[in-house]
Order: C-alpha cells, then sequence, then structure tokens
C-alpha cells in the first residue's frame, strides 16, 4: 500500500479524533469492589443481566461472591460460560440467543480479553441485530448507543475494559480481526485485584506483557495526545516496577492491583492512540493457531521494535526513562537498551522466544491479513508491506 496514501490517512484519522464522543468507563477499583456491582445494578433499575465468562472461571468458584450478591439484590442472573480465548462468531450468536431468550437487560463480562471481547460484540449485536458479525469489521461500523455494559478483569493485560476495540476469530477462514467503534467502550469497569491471586504465573506473565505491548505501540506511533502518552508512559513504569513482583508472587496484593492499574492505563492510551505491527501479526496468529495473545505479542515485540530502527528512537529512549533504566544518555543506546530490557523481562518471566507452531506455507497469506490490518489504519513509527512483515514470522519461528 502506497505510504503516502498511509500517512495521510493517518494524520486526517488523528485530527478527526478530535471530533469524536470519547469517553472513559466509571472506575471502581479496590479489593472486593466486584461486591459494589450488585448495587449499581439495583439503583440503575437493572433486574436481568447476562454474565458472560468462561467455563474454567465457574469451575474454580471465582464468580460466586458477585453471584451470592446479586441474588441478595433480587437481581436475575444468567451465566453464558462458553467464551473460549480467542472468542469466536459461534461464541456471540450463542451467547445473544441466551441473552434474548432470557429477557436480559445488561451484559457483565467476568473474566479475561476473551469474555469482555465477547461481551462487546454482543453488545454490537444488539443495537445492529441485522448485520452480520463480519460486517463490523474495521472502523465505526456500529454507530450506534448499546445496552448498560460492566466489564470485571480478571487479568491484568488485555485492558479490554478501557478500550472501543472487541476481536473476534472466525475459525472458518482461520481469520481474527478487531471492531472499533466508540460504542464499545463498558460503562463500568471494576478492577479488583482479589479477582487476579489465582492467576497462573504463565498468564500473569504473558498477560503482563500484553499491557507493556498495548503501551508501546501507543507510545512510540504517531497518534498521541498529551494524555495518551502520560498514560502509556504510567503503564509502562508500573509493568516493569510490579509485574516480576505479580509473577513471583501471586498473592502480593498491592502489585497485583498497580498491574490492574498498569493495564487500564494502557488500555486507555491505545483505544485513542491505536496499536502497531506487532499487534496485526499477532492477531494473524491467533486466528490461524489460537497462540494466545499476551504470548504472540511478547515474542514479537522485541523483533518489530529493532526492526522501526531510527525512526522509533526518541520514544524508545522515554520509555527507557520510564522504565527506571539508568546508565545511558544518547537515545540511540536508550532505545537498544530499553529492548534489550523488555527481552530480558520474557525471559525473567520464563516466555518463549519462538512460537512452534508457525508454517512457513502461511507466512503469506498471514503476513497479508496482518499488512491489510495495520496499513492505513495504524500510525506506525515506519510502514511495512506485506513482504516485509514475513521476516518477523520467520524470526519467531521455532
Amino acid at each position: 500500500m502506497n505510504r503516502i496514501f498511509c500517512r495521510t490517512y493517518q494524520k486526517v484519522m488523528k485530527f478527526s479524533a478530535m471530533f469524536m464522543p470519547w469517553r472513559e468507563p466509571v472506575l471502581i477499583e479496590g479489593e472486593d469492589s466486584v461486591l459494589e456491582l450488585p448495587e449499581i445494578l439495583v439503583d440503575k433499575k437493572l433486574q436481568r443481566v447476562l454474565i458472560v465468562t468462561d467455563a474454567n472461571l465457574v469451575r474454580i468458584g471465582l464468580l460466586e461472591p458477585l453471584l451470592r450478591g446479586l441474588e441478595r439484590e433480587g437481581v436475575k442472573y444468567t451465566l453464558f460460560d462458553k467464551t473460549v480465548p480467542n472468542p469466536t462468531v459461534d461464541n456471540v450468536e450463542e451467547a445473544l440467543k441466551m441473552y434474548k431468550d432470557n429477557l436480559c437487560e445488561a451484559l457483565v463480562a467476568f473474566g479475561g480479553g476473551s469474555p469482555i471481547d465477547c461481551a462487546k460484540v454482543v453488545a454490537a449485536r444488539l443495537a445492529r441485530p441485522k448485520k452480520p458479525i463480519a460486517k463490523m469489521k474495521g472502523l465505526l461500523k456500529i454507530r450506534k448507543k448499546t445496552v448498560s455494559f460492566f466489564a470485571v478483569p480478571t487479568t491484568a493485560g488485555t485492558g479490554s475494559e478501557a478500550t472501543i476495540i472487541a476481536v473476534i476469530s472466525d475459525p472458518a477462514d482461520k481469520a481474527k480481526y478487531p471492531i472499533i467503534d466508540h460504542v464499545l467502550m463498558p460503562d463500568y469497569a471494576i478492577l479488583d485485584p482479589e479477582l487476579t491471586i489465582n492467576l497462573p504465573k504463565n498468564h500473569t506473565a504473558t498477560t503482563g506483557m500484553d499491557a507493556l505491548t498495548h503501551a508501546v505501540e501507543a507510545y512510540i506511533g504517531k497518534a498521541n495526545t498529551k494524555k495518551t502518552a502520560d498514560l502509556a508512559l504510567e503503564a509502562v513504569e508500573l509493568v516493569f516496577e510490579y509485574l516480576p513482583k505479580a509473577y513471583a508472587d501471586g498473592s502480593d496484593i498491592f502489585a497485583r492491583q498497580q498491574m490492574l492499574k498498569a493495564s487500564y492505563c494502557a488500555g486507555l492510551a491505545f483505544t485513542r492512540a491505536y496499536v502497531g505491527y506487532v499487534h496485526a501479526l499477532a492477531h494473524c496468529l491467533g486466528g490461524f493457531y489460537d497462540t494466545p495473545h499476551g504470548l504472540a505479542n511478547a515474542v514479537l515485540l522485541p523483533h518489530v521494535l529493532k526492526a522501526y530502527g531510527h525512526h522509533a528512537e526518541k520514544p524508545l529512549a522515554r520509555l527507557y526513562d520510564a522504565a527506571g533504566l539508568q546508565g545511558e544518555t544518547e537515545p540511540a543506546k536508550k532505545a537498544k537498551t530499553f529492548i534489550a530490557a523488555i527481552e530480558r523481562l520474557s525471559k525473567r518471566l520464563e516466555i518463549p522466544e519462538t512460537i512452534k507452531d508457525i508454517k512457513d506455507e502461511d507466512i503469506p497469506l498471514m503476513a497479508e491479513r496482518a499488512a491489510a490490518e495495520a496499513n492505513p489504519l495504524y500510525p506506525v513509527p515506519c510502514i511495512f508491506t506485506a513482504k516485509e512483515l514475513e521476516r518477523f514470522y520467520h524470526q519467531v519461528k521455532g
């Protein structure tokens, strides 16, 4: 795709963004904050809700305090617990049917990015009942108010509770694509660190690196505002300080709270400033091989940052400072040291350096799809063609 066209499109989008209806969710945070949700629903006169979650969270009993609270307040709930990692169009349609069959009035997403994204697309389908999910792909295809939506994240990484983006998979086409619209921003985001205490170490690691990737890609892109830049810097600072602590001691409630805050800040940053090629490449890995999104981001991030070279040197140097790194003064050395620090962090978190599922014959098509997602939408430091994107899959192939 023509680079001049891409840059022109991105400048127009950045200018247009100043007039778009940006908002943030009402933020409820702190230990046991999830227990406030039943009273909020009652105050809003919402008596029937669909809870979108996954089977594992139900199995370990993580929802029980919330469900007991709903019962005490007389709020009827229907549980959809079939969300899979990289939620699918089938997940959405099944949950949508349950919402309608049980005369629900609001959506509660309880879980990681997958349940929250699934619930967002259910909301989109309710707002646009005649529009199939495939027709919602891309930017501003909904543009109609959705039902009341409450997001309760149980991982610290996706930031989906603070974004206007949902990512959905269509296994039939091996496709995974974003749906982006302001109406997808949750009304409430509830950050309760108690819900992340039992998160497995590998999930703590990869979701934390997902948050870092959001912050880094938002910050180094060309669509930043003063606010998104500040949010991204705060997220990077929090991740470098508290992700190793949350990984080493999952019961460290303060570290867990700070990681939820990092994820939230990064989500707010990238929902306006966008992400970049790391995400576009990672989405294709999810679509083809069901690769966990945080893992794909963590593996790809250093390779893409190195390839940007001098185009990302100055913002990466500022991220070096935010990460608390010391010893370098020249921007080029700061940038290289920051990338090396990301690699060290991944190694400390025992994240693999490669993705073994990648097949050579799939790489050209994945690169084409990644380029189609990123160009011209993502305001990246420098623009790569589909052919140039192939190298990253070869670099991380096991």
